[in-house]
């Protein structure tokens, strides 16, 4: 029985140290090429406004889907509408599925804005067919644009986005969409969103670079990104078998032959979730999502015609989220492999193999996320202070994500729960009642107890002197499981909410 606990133990460690490998395979690939793509974009875009007239530009219609977004719906319009493109080449889709007064906000802004001679449209739907990826199909078929811009409700566009993404599908005309980077209106309203804006720079910043750069495959981020709606079509459209409409997408066109195009230097502003069961839902979303990708796709790239490089980087983005359940074994394990000095003492290869790994698990994330904020901002230094918090609150996450690619792997689509948009900047701000509230679930408790778990093991660990090395990860797993399941356990929000 030890030597099986050991056996899993092993495999477990051992694929975690790939996945923790690959981190800084991708960092590298990112600091490789990124000055050298800066520099060219900004040559390309300075070149082709030296040689092209307003009047010759492409239609653009820009998508909004918005599902019940009362709080940020007029600013997104705004943000939109005073987009600098001219009129007569901009039609604006407001793709809304609500079920409160969203609609009623809407309809009047959108009639202002009709007065004013904007080419805005609209559409509602009776039903949620689809979610997104549904609202997403039925303005395709009425789009009017050779080119379809795509954003969130929480996202403002900048007044030039446009002008600084429409050129880059002329210089290559096989782009299929060129996607900008995030940035966040809310990164320190508090302490779980500076966490996450750490970690999601991790992918906004370095992974999407990484791969568009060096040849590989890369993801469509769902919002703040422009598609050639010829692209759409080919790749056969919006699917709603998966919950990540945009990364299914972006791989369909992509093994087409279509590339991508991501813009480091374009950023467009969004709202990270301000609560932990908003937060979890997110990412159990994008866990599911990701997984239900990799089994649709997975096949098809491997029986593609590119390099077996690029197949396997494939593999190892559409399947990231698998890291969650070997945490989840590891964290299980840890405790009673801290109890058995006899299998320390007889698998010394086994316990190198821990440190390594373990150390790696750690290390490998936080220098991506490292890198990321000493590019992207000037007190990169006061940022990084968060990062071992980050490494915290996602471990934390563990149990809900492993929940999540069990159930991608054996499902195709479901419910698409949205992340509640509050258009909160700061803490000053008060919300009265918060509608959108993400509701806690069962997990909470567990995760509770999970915490009292690692935490009985880190203890072992600091008695029994254990050769494996392991206290570091389960006090990291303790802190996660306490904080995520204490602030979704039993109410994580207030009705009169100072936020």
């Amino acid at each position: 029985m030890h030597l099986g606990l050991g056996t899993v133990y092993s495999l477990a460690i051992f694929l975690i140290l790939l996945y923790g490998f690959n981190k800084y395979y991708i960092t590298c690939l990112f600091l490789k090429r990124f000055r050298k793509e800066k520099e060219k974009n900004a040559r390309f875009l300075e070149k082709f406004w030296e040689t092209t007239l307003e009047t010759s530009l492409p239609a653009v219609t820009t998508q909004l889907p918005i599902y019940n977004e009362k709080y940020v719906a007029e600013q997104l319009l705004e943000a939109v509408v005073g987009m600098d493109y001219p009129k007569e080449l901009h039609e604006i889709q407001v793709l809304d599925g609500s079920t409160d007064e969203t609609s009623e906000i809407v309809a009047r802004v959108v009639e202002k804005y009709r007065r004013e001679d904007y080419n805005i449209k609209h559409i509602t739907r009776d039903n949620h067919r689809g979610f997104k990826a549904g609202a997403l199909e039925e303005g395709l078929h009425q789009a009017e644009g050779e080119f379809i811009a795509i954003f969130d409700a929480d996202f403002l566009p900048e007044r030039h986005f446009l002008k600084k993404t429409i050129p880059f599908f002329y210089e290559d005309i096989q782009t299929a969409f060129v996607q900008t980077r995030w940035t966040y209106t809310n990164a320190n309203y508090s302490f779980l969103t500076r966490v996450e804006s750490i970690a999601h720079d991790g992918q906004f910043v370095i992974e999407q670079g990484a791969k568009c750069w060096n040849g590989l495959y890369m993801g469509f981020n769902g919002s703040a990104g422009v598609w050639r709606k010829e692209a759409i079509i080919d790749a056969g459209g919006w699917h709603a078998d998966t919950l990540t409409e945009d990364l299914d997408l972006a791989y369909r066109a992509q093994i087409r032959g279509w590339k991508p195009k991501f813009l480091y230097e374009v950023t467009t502003a969004s709202e990270l979730p301000i609560d932990v069961n908003a937060f979890k839902n997110q990412q159990y979303r994008w866990a599911k999502g990701t997984t239900q990708t990799a089994r649709k796709l997975l096949p098809d790239i491997f029986r593609s015609k590119c390099s077996m490089a690029k197949k396997l980087e494939a593999f190892v983005h559409l399947t990231n989220f698998a890291v969650y359940p070997f945490l989840l074994v590891l964290a299980f394990i840890s405790v009673p492999l801290s109890l058995n000095v006899h299998l320390q003492s007889h698998q010394p290869a086994m316990s190198v193999l821990a440190k390594i790994a373990l150390a790696t698990g750690v290390i490998a994330p936080s220098f991506l996320f490292l890198v990321s904020q000493k590019i992207a901002y000037k007190d990169w230094q006061w940022r990084c202070i968060y990062i071992p918090a980050t490494l915290a609150i996602y471990a934390g996450i563990t149990l809900s994500n492993t929940l999540a690619v069990i159930e991608g792997a054996f499902t195709k689509g479901g419910e698409f729960v949205r992340t509640p948009k509050y258009g909160i900047k700061e803490r000053k701000k008060v919300i009265k009642k918060m509608e959108y509230a993400a509701l806690p679930t069962n997990l909470a408790f567990t995760e509770i107890l999970l915490g009292l778990y690692c935490s009985f093991g880190f203890v072992e660990y600091l008695w029994n002197d254990s050769q494996f090395h392991f206290g570091p990860f389960l006090f990291m797993c303790a802190l996660g499981f306490f904080y995520v399941g204490g602030m979704a356990w039993p109410n994580p929000w207030r009705q009169d909410t100072k936020a």
